[in-house]
């Protein structure tokens, strides 16, 4: 099964925007703590950004989260289990 970077990129959009929402960031707040500009912290969050591994470490770190529920650690536990019982490594 294939992971389509569009539905990775909309997990992270929501994992972002629901847990700064929790942690009450501003999009400003949360920028300065990940270090990177609001204007990008904004294109995370309405999913049209294409961040780096550094930026997605500093946006887990800035929001209290592992990199795997910033990823949307359900969605891909379930793909690794079912390529598992699929006979995929």
């Amino acid at each position: 099964m294939k992971t389509s970077p569009t539905k990775i990129a909309t997990n992270i959009a929501l994992v972002v925007k629901t847990r700064r929402g929790q942690l009450k960031l501003s999009q400003e707040d949360l920028a300065d703590k990940a270090s990177i500009d609001r204007t990008y912290a904004s294109q995370i969050e309405r999913a049209i950004a294409n961040p780096s591994l550094t930026v997605l470490c500093n946006l887990a770190n800035a929001l209290d989260l592992t990199l795997a529920q910033l990823l949307g650690e359900s969605a891909l536990s379930k793909d690794v289990a079912g390529s598992t019982k699929a006979g995929k490594p």
